[in-house]
């Protein structure tokens, strides 16, 4: 599951460094991620949303967790950063990476779990629905309040253009 969309990954950026079709392939296919993982997300709730609503008192006691993770995090990803002395688009990259702990990657580990482990699945899905939304907040705030644009980033971008 994991190593044949990897091969497919690896082999087209390999076919795009070579040949000018590769790289229009990749750039004509950059966006079917987006819908491919909405029709993903879609399908996973509406196969679960039974269950969350079964274990609705579990999930909502983890929700603040979730949401408390999700608030801290830009501000430790924003001292790591500068820490490391990372430029504005590495900083937003670790804020948006921290903040998120990946839980689809676990999910299908999950459902495949017994019954008695439903808790499991139950409360990914849940993370996952706090993480969509955190996403959505964080795309509004981590470059107008966390990283925002440094005026010599902005400089030499301008420069670069004119060249």
């Amino acid at each position: 599951m994991i190593v044949f969309p990897l091969g497919l990954a690896l082999s087209t950026e390999f076919w795009a460094k070579r040949q000018r079709s590769g790289a229009i392939w990749l750039e004509v296919t950059a966006w079917l991620p987006v819908p491919f993982m909405a029709i993903t997300l879609l399908l996973v709730i509406a196969s679960q949303i039974g269950r969350i609503e079964e274990y609705l008192p579990v999930a909502g006691q983890v929700v603040p967790i979730y949401i408390a993770f999700m608030a801290v995090m830009p501000f430790l990803a924003r001292l790591t950063a500068y820490a490391f002395r990372l430029d504005t688009q590495a900083g937003r990259a670790l804020v948006f990476s921290a903040g998120t702990r990946n839980s689809l990657v676990v999910l299908p580990l999950a459902l495949a779990l017994p019954d008695g482990w439903i808790l499991a699945s139950v409360v990914i899905v849940t993370q996952t629905l706090v993480e969509l939304v955190g996403e959505l907040i964080y795309i509004r705030l981590v470059p107008s309040i966390i990283f925002q644009e440094s005026k010599s980033l902005e400089i030499s971008k301008a420069l670069s253009k004119k060249k």
